[in-house]
């Protein structure tokens, strides 16, 4: 009698997986465009990100390529071999996070901010203006320094680390860092408007509104994601891009 034992990998690992060995069982041939997203969704029951993240950890590992306006396709020498597929934390899964920890973080810090503290928020913001015209990643600096400022004003230094470690996540994980990066590179820039709103929340010493401003933020940080990161050209249409939005609203209502 033999036991089964439960694949443990994240859920992008599992999809990167399978596809990896389709791709060396034959069943993709070099030169193939890969099944919709939609498709690989159905096929594996995960959500849309899940798949988009599986895509772009295969596509780093140099077996496919994604093609703008046409799809994902299987590259030339493409084999299963070669980099781990575990490539750590995707941006989706991070952003998910910080909504959950930063919301609470901005809450309590609400209660107890100074006015130093609203005055280096207020220069810092005005350094993430200057910074969001650059092209690289370097211009997200001030976003960083925005976020850790509030985590510190709570002056909880455990809820402080556990925000800056999300934040060094962003760095560490070659996944989250090309998602990111294909995101800069469509435009994806910090949104200015909602930091506005974060600080004037701070400034009311109003913990409910600090809270909501702050994930919504991070809500909308993950519908530029989505777009960003848009690989299959069927699925932008305006009805695809609510489908995808909807993957997510149950776990982003939390």
């Amino acid at each position: 009698m033999t036991t089964q034992t439960a694949d443990t990998r994240k859920l992008y690992q599992q999809v990167a997986g399978a596809v990896s060995a389709a791709i060396t069982a034959g069943r993709y041939p070099v030169g193939t465009r890969l099944p919709s997203e939609r498709d690989l969704a159905e096929e594996f029951g995960v959500s849309r990100p899940t798949v988009r993240e599986a895509m772009i950890a295969l596509e780093i590992r140099g077996l496919v390529e994604a093609r703008h306006g046409s799809g994902i396709y299987v590259m030339e020498g493409a084999e299963a071999g070669g980099p781990p597929l575990d490539l750590d934390i995707g941006a989706f899964e991070l952003t998910e996070a910080r909504r959950l920890f930063e919301g609470e973080a901005c809450a309590l810090a609400a209660t107890v901010i100074t006015d130093e503290e609203l005055a280096e928020l207020e220069v810092i913001l005005g350094d993430m203006v200057g910074e969001n015209s650059l092209a690289t990643s370097i211009g997200e600096q001030a976003d960083r320094r925005f976020h850790l400022t509030i985590a510190r004003a709570t002056r909880n230094t455990a809820i402080a680390m556990v925000v800056e470690t999300l934040w060094d996540i962003r760095y560490r994980s070659p996944l989250c860092a090309a998602m990111l990066a294909r995101a800069r590179e469509v435009g994806v820039r910090p949104l200015i408007e909602d930091h506005r709103e974060i600080l004037d929340a701070l400034s009311r010493r109003d913990p409910k509104a600090a809270r909501d401003v702050m994930r919504a933020h991070l809500g909308r940080v993950i519908d530029g994601l989505l777009t960003a990161t848009e690989m299959d050209a069927l699925d932008r249409a305006r009805t695809d891009a609510e489908a995808r939005r909807q993957d997510i609203a149950r776990r982003t209502a939390v």
